[in-house]
């Protein structure tokens, strides 16, 4: 019996050897030996919805490569919650998927520029005040018919900068975690909701958002809410462009990259501690914002809410 596992061992290691792929598959994910696409610039979408807080677009990993999973506007899981991105990160000749997660306070994504607030440091598009979130309008696109908790610092636009999306590896962000986004790490937090991760699975189904496809390019960059996103249908979708940003237009500032441990590349808007399917990972687009791209920690200036930026 003995002789028979040991068979059926060394059987399955030689299988493995003779595998040559990009990818190589670690656990239940994926680690890619190539960073993903730069991140794309778009317009962001008006906020749908009075409490609803921005998930910036980011480069996952499927079959056929990177493909873009467009930014969108969700409710959080509860109030006085934020959104920390994912991002890959570079490690032992390699590139891994670190989930995104929701929690009291931003944590370390990697130092990428995804702009809307998120400029590679903490969160400067808002926070929380009294239960409800506060949106700076200087960098947030917000309809004020709709949305009222609003304030307006311009201290925290800066423009240009690099749209690398990864973090390490060659001609990586040289970023690492500062003490206050190590704290954030270790906070409770709760991960990807299942619209999020369904709205993963959708972007993966369309071929026009894979880089291969659009050259880094994704015809669909941005949506209202992830129930809006149907492939195919590009009418109320916003598009990447290839042009500098205007003032008024997010770009991801330069940034500097960090040692985490890698966790394996997830399909679904990954988790903090369990990543799920690998998200992109190529050259990924930087999802510029209203307002140029941005970096720093907490809103200041009149009437900044708490909460809104680096974890204290």
């Amino acid at each position: 019996m003995k002789k028979i596992k040991l068979s059926l061992i060394l059987l399955l290691a030689l299988s493995i050897a003779a595998i040559k792929s990009d990818a190589q598959v670690i656990g239940v994910g994926v680690s890619i030996r190539v960073g993903p696409p730069a991140i794309p610039v778009y317009s962001q979408p008006f906020c749908p919805v009075d409490g609803y807080l921005w998930v910036p677009g980011y480069w996952s990993y499927g079959d056929d490569g990177y493909y873009w999973v467009p930014g969108y506007w969700s409710a959080p899981p509860m109030v006085g919650y934020l959104w920390t991105p994912g991002y890959w990160g570079y490690a032992g000749g390699l590139y891994g998927w670190h989930g995104g997660y929701w929690g009291p306070h931003v944590g370390f994504y990697g130092g990428v520029n995804y702009g809307f607030g998120y400029g590679g440091v903490g969160f400067v598009g808002g926070g929380w005040a009294g239960g409800h979130f506060r949106y700076n309008t200087a960098v947030m696109h917000v309809n004020t018919t709709i949305v009222h908790n609003t304030y307006v610092d311009r201290t925290v636009v800066h423009e240009g900068g690099s749209r690398v999306a990864y973090n390490g590896g060659p001609g990586g962000i040289n970023a690492r975690a500062t003490a206050g986004e190590m704290q954030a790490a270790n906070e409770h937090h709760v991960g990807a909701t299942s619209a999020q991760m369904s709205h993963q699975r959708t972007a993966g189904n369309d071929r026009s958002q894979y880089a291969n496809a659009n050259h880094g390019r994704p015809a669909n960059a941005a949506v209202s809410r992830t129930s809006a996103y149907h492939p195919g249908n590009t009418g109320s979708l916003s598009h990447s462009t290839t042009m500098n940003h205007t003032a008024t237009a997010n770009r991801p500032a330069a940034t500097t990259g960090a040692n985490h441990t890698m966790s394996p590349v997830n399909h679904a808007p990954a988790q903090h501690t369990a990543p799920s399917h690998p998200m992109t990972q190529h050259s990924a687009p930087h999802p510029m914002a209203h307002g140029g791209g941005m970096r720093g920690g907490a809103p200041h200036g009149g009437g900044a809410p708490h909460g809104g930026g680096r974890p204290r």
